[in-house]
């Protein structure tokens, strides 16, 4: 049975010859450890015939320590094999036993088997059930947020269905079992935003046509508000003005309260913003919020071109409210979807729309003014272009160029309110009949009188009332107020704070440039009376004292205070030329009385220049100016003050004393006699007795005037009492020429007395007989006549 085992050499177990054995290898060989990187380093190394030789002789170490193994235990190893074999055998023993009872479990459970695949069978199917309810429960939900959104799509709660189907692409859409749903849902999607985009932008578009229409409403609205301000402010200035009044004349005590009740909540301006807010939150969860804002923009500003296109079949004064009521609503939307759309419109894309509405406007407004020949028209666009600025400065738009427009069409306006004011002021002079105003009530004294500061009293007085001017004075301050109010309308609201200036500037232009022009043409027009001319000067002064009136109706209304308009050189630069018109009229005045007075004159030629009688009465050029004189100064103690009056009556009797003498140069008059000179002594006592009269009767002698009416009358006084003197040639004595004839002149008097003859050259006059007196009286005469020959 044993062996005896073969010795091995030394060079079988690897131990000599031709290589060792690495300690590494053996080590990691022992360890059980991995081999793989040591193969790896012999084959990059290029040695893996090493390898093998040295794995060769660890395989020969190990069958030689397996045979020495045996050696040292072969008694154990036979023991083991026996106890094997008895091992064999009660496995076979127990391998019958488990056949027996494998047969017998075989047989039992068959029936368990069979039941075990139906349970399995239940399991499967219990499992797809679950499966298919899953799928199912996914499906349904997707289902019923798919009818909501179609639901919400449908009762148009748009932002509600974007929500769902956000939650349906982000909670469900990924996770939806069945391929073909998924499918449409999610080409479904996309249809369903652009129908809501498509339904949103349907309900913008509408919004935009119906706020066009309502922006006219909601201008008219802010733009009445603005005027309903302007009257309340234009009220307590009224108010304020009053009270100034009374307390400049001392009427009554000013007591200033704010009265509560007149202010009025202004009106809310409504309207409704929801379609652009909706659209605008819609396409931003739809992630096109910038081609919604260029849409909203773009469409605007087509439809602010639009705004801005006069109609033509309708002028602009008609149509210039609903333009600009058009305008301002436009910009209060804008301003309103500015500030509360979140983003929608940029401050610069509003500045934008406003500059392009700025340049049309201006240019709209150049035209027009530029067209426009009457100054109310021209006025009423003015207020309503302050009315629309005042409307919109509450929103913070720029208007400067606006109002620039406005100041551009300043002397404009005013050139055409000059132009109306001239009509009218002509139309009241050529109508006026230039006679002293008859004032029979006193609303009437209130309203001509008093309302222009025409009194000359404090005091009412009787009526009826005879005013020293005509009809044509309170006409004419009834324009001149109406033209500072109308200039007033215009420069107010305006660019300018101050403009009492202006104002000023332009009433000097109305009372120089159109009154006093038109005084002048008609004094110089050569159609005035005497009477007439009278009364114009009396005018002149008055409208010259209403000056005054008119700068405080000035400052009053451009609210300065009286203080400033009392100041040195407030006043008016008319006032002075109308004082030289006065002048002028005043010499009109004059021209005309001497043109009259030269008609009366001319009947001087009815004079018998060589009477041998004195005639028996006045003569009837005397007559004449006597009643003439009466009439004129009479209506001029009525209408001129005592220092016309007395210029008047001087100037008359100048020239009346002028023309008597004048006739005894005339060419007409050859000769005259001592008959013919006593005839003019009796008119000229007449008319000295008229003059001395009239200058106490006046009260002209108060003026303590060193002339009075009869010292106008010295030269044909002198001259007459110098031809009915006895001694004629005292004349040329020094000292009685300066005390009886200083008013004569050498020359006229040498003229006169060559034409004057003591008696008539008749065929027998010198046989006629002549007292001694007459005689001597005749050799002065001749004595001087020779004595101012000798003196010439």
């Amino acid at each position: 049975m044993t062996t005896q085992p073969k010795m091995r050499t030394a060079a079988e177990n690897g131990e000599g010859g031709g290589g060792g054995i690495d300690p590494g290898l053996s080590t990691l060989i022992g360890n059980g450890e991995d081999l793989a990187p040591f193969v790896r380093h012999a084959f990059e190394a290029g040695k893996p015939e090493a390898l093998l030789h040295q794995l060769r002789n660890i395989v020969k170490k190990k069958e030689v320590e397996i045979e020495e193994l045996c050696k040292l235990h072969y008694e154990d190893f036979i023991l083991a094999v026996d106890e094997l074999r008895g091992v064999l055998v009660d496995a076979d023993e127990l391998k019958g036993m488990l056949t027996n009872e494998n047969q017998r479990i075989q047989h039992v459970a068959t029936a368990l088997l069979s039941k075990l695949e139906e349970l399995l069978e239940l399991y499967s199917i219990k499992k797809n059930v679950s499966e298919a309810l899953r799928t199912l429960k996914i499906c349904v939900q997707v289902s019923i947020l798919c009818h909501k959104c179609n639901e919400h799509v449908s009762d148009g709660n748009f932002v509600h269905a974007l929500k769902t189907l956000e939650v349906i692409e982000k909670d469900y859409l990924h996770n939806v079992p069945l391929k073909t749903l998924r499918k449409v849902i999610e080409k479904q999607i996309p249809a369903v935003k652009a129908h809501i985009e498509k339904q949103v932008c349907s309900e913008f578009n509408e919004w935009l046509v119906q706020i066009r229409n309502m922006a006219r409403k909601i201008g008219q609205l802010a733009i009445g508000q603005a005027a309903s301000a302007r009257q309340r402010d234009e009220e307590m200035r009224a108010q304020q003005r009053e009270a100034e009044e009374q307390s400049r004349s001392g009427l009554a005590e000013c007591v200033y309260k704010l009265d509560m009740d007149q202010l009025e909540e202004e009106s809310i301006l409504e309207f409704d913003l929801t379609p652009v807010y909706r659209a605008h939150h819609i396409h931003t969860r739809l992630n096109i919020e910038e081609r919604f804002r260029e849409y909203y923009y773009k469409n605007r500003l087509m439809q602010l071109k639009l705004d801005l296109e006069v109609s033509t079949a309708q002028p602009f004064l008609e149509s210039h409210q609903t333009f600009f009521a058009q305008i301002a609503g436009f910009f209060i939307v804008e301003d309103r979807v500015l500030r509360t759309a979140g983003g929608l419109l940029s401050e610069s894309q509003v500045e934008t729309i406003w500059d392009i509405a700025l340049a049309g406007i201006t240019s709209i407004l150049d035209s027009q003014f530029t067209r426009m020949d009457t100054a109310s028209h021209l006025l009423l666009i003015k207020d309503f272009v302050t009315l629309l600025c005042s409307t919109l400065k509450h929103y913070g738009y720029r208007l400067t160029p606006l109002l620039e427009v406005l100041d551009n069409n300043r002397d404009k306006y005013h050139v055409l309110l000059l132009n109306e004011c001239r009509k009218q002021v002509t139309n009241i002079l050529t109508n006026d009949t230039y006679e002293q105003m008859v004032i029979r009530k006193e609303y009437e004294y209130k309203m001509n009188v008093l309302a222009f500061n025409l009194q000359a009293s404090d005091i009412m007085p009787v009526f009826p009332y005879v005013a020293p001017f005509s009809s044509s004075v309170p006409d004419i301050c009834r324009v001149v107020r109406s033209f500072i109010d109308d200039s007033v309308s215009y420069l107010s609201y305006g660019g300018h704070m101050n403009f009492h200036d202006v104002v000023k500037k332009y009433l000097d232009k109305l009372l120089i440039d159109v009154l006093n022009d038109t005084l002048l043409d008609m004094i110089h027009g050569g159609t005035l009376g005497a009477s007439q001319a009278m009364q114009t000067a009396a005018n002149i002064s008055v409208l010259e004292r209403a000056c005054e009136l008119f700068i405080w109706q000035v400052a009053q209304r451009c609210g300065v205070p009286v203080r400033l308009v009392d100041r040195p050189r407030a006043g008016l630069a008319a006032k002075a030329v109308l004082k030289a018109s006065q002048n002028a009229s005043f010499n009109a005045l004059l021209s005309q009385m001497n043109s009259k007075l030269d008609e009366f004159m001319l009947l001087m030629n009815n004079v018998n220049w060589i009477a041998d009688e004195p005639p028996p009465n006045v003569g009837e050029y005397m007559s004449e100016i006597s009643i003439f004189l009466d009439s004129l100064m009479s209506t001029s103690q009525q209408i001129l003050s005592l220092e016309a009056m007395y210029k008047l009556g001087i100037s008359a009797l100048d020239h009346v004393s002028d023309s008597i003498v004048a006739a005894f140069l005339s060419d007409n008059v050859k000769r005259f006699t001592v008959s013919a000179v006593t005839g003019i002594d009796n008119d000229l006592k007449v008319l000295e007795i008229f003059a001395e009269e009239k200058y106490e009767d006046t009260g002209l002698s108060d003026l303590n005037k060193k002339r009075s009416f009869r010292d106008c009358l010295v030269e044909p006084r002198q001259l007459v009492n110098l031809l009915l003197s006895n001694q004629p040639e005292n004349f040329m004595n020094p000292v009685i020429r300066q005390k009886n004839y200083r008013a004569l002149d050498y020359k006229k008097v040498a003229n006169i007395c060559e034409k004057f003859k003591d008696s008539p050259d008749t065929l027998f006059g010198s046989l006629s007989s002549r007292n001694t007196k007459h005689n001597a009286r005749k050799k002065s005469m001749d004595m001087l006549k020779k004595r101012l020959k000798d003196f010439n």
